[in-house]
Order: C-alpha cells, then structure tokens, then sequence
C-alpha cells in the first residue's frame, strides 16, 4: 500500500486522513507489457503536479544534446514544426525557440505549462490523445517531429496516445519516444521506479505490439543512461519507415533471450526486491543504533515509493533537501518527512545523507564533495544499500 508518489502534504494537512493504493506491478502473457491497475485518474494526478524538469541540469543537458541531433539528424528548420507530448516546464523545447524552429508543448498539469509559457515556449495546456492528434491535424498541424520523454509509461490509456500520435505525425514525420528500460529496471533493481503515476512499463517487444497497433514501426533505438537505463526509440509511420537499424534487431534478439516473455523473470526479480528491502533496513538500524544522524537529499518521486515499501520515516531519515521551491515546506506522502531547503543540509551536518534521486548520483556527489569535510558519508539505496565513504 503507498500513497500517489507526488502528492506532497502541506503541514496544515499532517493530520488528515491520507489515501494509499494498492502498488502491484502485472505481466501479462498476451501483449507481454508490465503494467499497474488503475486506482485513480491521471486528471487527479497530472492537472496540478509537483515535478519542474528544469530543476535537474543534467537533464536540460540532456535535453539540449537531444535537440541538437534531432535537428542535424531530420534537418529541421523554420519550415519545420515539432511537438512535445508532456513538455513540462519548456526545459527541452526551449532549445528548438532558441533555434527558430516553431513548434508546441502540450502540458496537462496548468501550473507547470504556465513556466513553460513564461519561457516563450507555446504550450497547449491539455491531456493528449486520438481525439486531440486528429484535431491538430484538421488544422493543418502535422509535426515533423513528435516527441515524448517519460510520458508514455504515464499514460492510462495507452492505445488512444499512440493513436493520437499516428494522427498528429506528418506523412514522413518521425516519432521519438524516451522511456525507462524494463531490462535497466529488473537488472539494476529499481523497484522504487514503479508507483502509481506510471502506468506501463516498457520492453522492446511490448513497444513493437503498441506501435504495430497503429501502423507505426520503430526503425533505430538508442540505449541512454538517464533515468537508470532508458531507450530512446525512433518510429516513423509503417509506410514510411526504412529497415530496422542493427542495434534495434540487436536489442530485440537480447530481450528474447533474457525471457521477457516468461513470467519467471518478474518472479526472480520479486524475490530480489524482498531481500534489497532486509538489507537496506538493516543498514540504517545500524546506523541509527551508532547514534549516527541521517538525512535525505533530494524528493522524487522514486524515492516515496523505496520509503513507504521499506517503512522508511522520520525515525531513521530526520527531514531531506530539495532544490525545487515547490515542494520545500511540504511534507513527503506517507512518511512525513519534511522537505526543506538545501541549506539546511550544511546547518544540520550530518554523518550520512541518503541520496534519494539515485540516478543522478554522480551530480549530486559532485554538488556535496564539501560534505566530506565534516566526515559524511552517503547512502545510495539502488541496486543495493552501498555507503560511500
């Protein structure tokens, strides 16, 4: 049982009664996707939401490079036209205005849109889908790119998404999509990626089934490292598309031979997220039995579910640091850890902060190396509880 990952509690609130949910993650042995039931809508978690990409600079790096090819590799230009499903904030499509490209964000969640816009970066504040693609399309807006970084695994309806992307592509338009790897996932164990706001969890064999549905077909993938491991595949209307690229028959020969057919894959996986839990707790019980003070870094989403999964409160982690102002104050879901301003962390001193948003790690040791001046040490809680000392 765990509460909606984002939905961060005001202090006033502390003393309300506080949904949780049923977290279960499904494979299913006919379309071979992972997927979670639905408990709520995505209206009631997306239309206000507390996640600005641009707080994260590794990853506007990561979006800026991104832009950079898809311009040299579609030679996109003023006559060209580009499309951002759940664009945020404007951290990618900022690039494409600064390169006098036109294109359009489509954000549902009102109060991130309004940073996109404040930024010059047009943004249709509503839910995309089959309906709202073949309406662009009926004014004449056919993207020459269409693009959607970790939105597709936030999708309820998955077939109407990718119906309203055929839709919205242009007859020799490409499609990008960037998600989490499910092979990334169960290998790294990232269990804590696995919460109620996405939806889906994606192999190759389970994207060629969705995109196959809608005439679309992959045509190139590329294996990133973000996110813990994710794909950046490249599709193109099935009429239009050239042969597979040597990397992507690769990739799906690999997934075959790994068995991300068989259900006994998800079982193993099962069984190593019991024992990740047993050792994490016996790490911080250690150190809190030491006498050792700890305190969080970050509060992502990934990180409520490690700490409502493991029983993780403020008995072992005393508040944790964040660098977005709209969730400093509030409290994390469930475990009611207050969220504070990075500076706190350098007033409180402690003998271990615990990183949070592990799969920006290396920033963040980069952002603290002054916290080893007073001798502290850093837990990473995924693929395994490991301190850096």
């Amino acid at each position: 049982m765990s509460p909606l990952c984002e939905s961060f509690l005001p202090e006033g609130r502390l003393n309300e009664m506080e949904p949780f949910y049923p977290l279960k993650a499904w494979f299913c042995r006919g379309c071979f996707l992972v997927q979670l039931e639905q408990y709520v809508s995505a209206a009631d978690i997306f239309t206000d939401y507390a996640y600005f990409s641009s707080y994260a600079s590794s990853w506007v790096k990561h979006a800026d490079d991104y832009v950079a090819q898809a311009v040299q590799r579609l030679a996109l230009g003023p006559r060209s036209f580009v499309v951002e499903l759940a664009s945020n904030d404007g951290y990618l499509l900022q690039s494409f205005v600064r390169r006098n490209i036109p294109c359009l964000g489509i954000e549902p969640a009102a109060n991130v849109a309004r940073a996109a816009i404040e930024k010059g970066v047009p943004t249709l504040v509503k839910f995309f889908d089959a309906e709202l693609g073949a309406s662009l399309a009926a004014e004449g807006k056919r993207a020459d790119l269409v693009l959607g970084n970790n939105v597709l695994a936030q999708v309820p309806d998955v077939h109407s998404f990718v119906a309203g992307i055929r839709n919205l592509l242009a007859p020799d338009g490409t499609l990008t999509l960037e998600f989490p790897h499910l092979q990334r996932l169960i290998e790294g164990n990232q269990f804590d990626t696995i919460y109620h706001e996405h939806f889906s969890y994606f192999s190759m064999i389970a994207l060629d089934r969705i995109l196959g549905a809608h005439d679309l077909a992959a045509v190139d993938v590329e294996e990133l490292s973000t996110h813990g491991g994710s794909l950046r595949v490249w599709a193109k209307r099935a009429e239009a598309a050239e042969p597979a690229s040597a990397r992507l028959l690769e990739l799906r020969a690999r997934e075959e031979a790994l068995g991300f057919r068989s259900p006994a894959t998800y079982r193993a996986f099962e069984e190593r997220v019991h024992a990740t839990k047993r050792r994490l707790l016996s790490l911080l019980i250690g150190a809190k039995a030491a006498g050792k003070r700890i305190v969080g870094y970050g509060a992502p989403g990934k990180g409520n579910t490690l700490l409502n999964y493991c029983g993780i409160r403020t008995d072992f982690i005393e508040f944790t640091v964040d660098k977005n102002p709209h969730k400093q104050g509030k409290f994390l879901p469930g475990t009611h850890i207050p969220i504070r301003a990075p500076e706190k962390l350098d007033e409180a001193k402690p003998d271990y902060i615990f990183i949070l948003p592990w799969n920006f790690k290396d920033e963040i040791l980069a952002q603290l190396a002054h916290a080893r001046g007073w001798g502290a040490k850093f837990i990473v809680p995924i693929p395994e509880a490991t301190v850096i000392d």
